[in-house]
């Protein structure tokens, strides 16, 4: 690389790496991987936290569907051995290092590899925050990674310790549905947040508080794409598994991914409301200024229009030729005051009378 692109290669530190290169990127948002482990039957589970890496390695899983959940994606080594230990490609533990990965879904013959992401809005801030989230799904094992703890997925978690629902007695495919499922029933509350802010933007935009309301305008502008970008693809993700594209959902579990399908839509309606509600925003300020300033320049117009004939007359008898009768005149500078008061008023009474101002 040399200094071809230096500027680039600070903010992606794998460009012009090796493929496959275990390269952290992104922001640090734990200090030290925790890896959790979950395997469970129908009539058994059993949880496990991992101290260290050799514990992680060593460890032999006896029921038929495990789940590994990692929260940080800023240890090379514990990726690494992760990867060694399910034989995932040095590809996908490259992407799952990059905390800034598109939604996508990749099909590696043993496994399927999928990069999604969970948002958090914060209403006293205004920010709108995304978190990566990888899953791996296998025919007996899901593997997630996620930057930091969310919670998004502690409901699923619930259901399997409470044993709700059909969970336990379904295989590896149902626990990805599930998270899966969890992760777009995250966008309704996230979005439910959002469009509340956009709509006291709104109020406070239609009350006159227009102090910052541009910069906020542009900012939820920014957020709706980022929103965008990140569900139109998992849109994609979800119709392709949908159709059967990939071998790893059983018929039946095929079913529940329409559901989720169907609940993404939603979502897209929800975002395409807000982000027309942002945009008509941004045409009500515009609007809102092109008014005030036609009506400041109409006071002005009108002043000018007040003061041009006063400034004739005053240019008039300014001129001090010799042969001026006014001039002599012992009423002439108070006659020519009333005269330019008279004026004055009239040209007032009249621009009132069509409410020029």
């Amino acid at each position: 690389m040399s200094g071809r692109h230096a500027s680039v290669k600070t903010r992606s530190p794998s460009l012009g790496e090796a493929p496959g290169s275990l390269i952290p990127i992104g922001q640090r948002k734990v200090e030290e991987a925790t890896v959790a482990f979950i395997e469970y039957g129908p009539d058994a589970l059993k949880e496990t936290t991992f101290a260290t890496i050799e514990e992680g390695m060593a460890w032999r899983p006896d029921l038929p569907v495990r789940w590994l959940n990692v929260y940080g994606l800023h240890d090379p080594a514990a990726m690494r051995a992760i990867g060694e230990r399910f034989h995932l490609h040095p590809l996908v533990m490259e992407d799952i290092l990059n905390a800034r990965q598109r939604p996508k879904i990749e099909d590696y013959g043993d496994y399927l590899f999928m990069a999604t992401r969970v948002f958090d809005f914060s209403p006293k801030d205004g920010r709108l925050r995304y978190d990566q989230v990888y899953l791996v799904i296998g025919k007996q094992f899901v593997l997630t990674f996620q930057e930091q703890p969310t919670g998004v997925f502690e409901p699923v978690r619930d259901r399997l310790r409470k044993q709700r629902g059909q969970i336990r007695e379904r295989g590896a495919d149902y626990l990805a549905y599930s998270l899966i499922d969890a992760v777009v029933d995250d966008y309704f509350g996230v979005l439910a947040q959002f469009t509340e802010h956009v709509e006291r933007t709104d109020q406070q935009l239609l009350h006159g508080r227009e102090q910052g309301v541009l910069s906020l305008i542009q900012r939820l502008k920014h957020d709706c794409l980022k929103l965008r970008r990140s569900i139109m693809p998992l849109r994609e993700i979800l119709l392709s598994l949908t159709r059967g594209d990939y071998g790893f959902f059983r018929s039946e579990t095929v079913v529940y991914l329409r559901d989720v399908y169907d609940h993404t839509m939603h979502v897209i309606e929800s975002l395409e409301m807000s982000r027309e509600m942002v945009g008509d925003m941004l045409d009500l300020y515009l609007s809102t200024q092109s008014h005030r300033l036609n009506l400041q320049m109409r006071v002005l117009t009108v002043i000018t229009m007040i003061f041009m004939p006063l400034t004739l007359i005053a240019g008039i008898y300014g001129m001090n030729f010799e042969f001026m009768p006014e001039l002599k005149w012992h009423y002439g500078y108070f006659a020519v005051l009333c005269l330019m008061l008279s004026i004055a008023g009239g040209l007032g009474w009249w621009f009132r009378l069509r409410r020029w101002f």
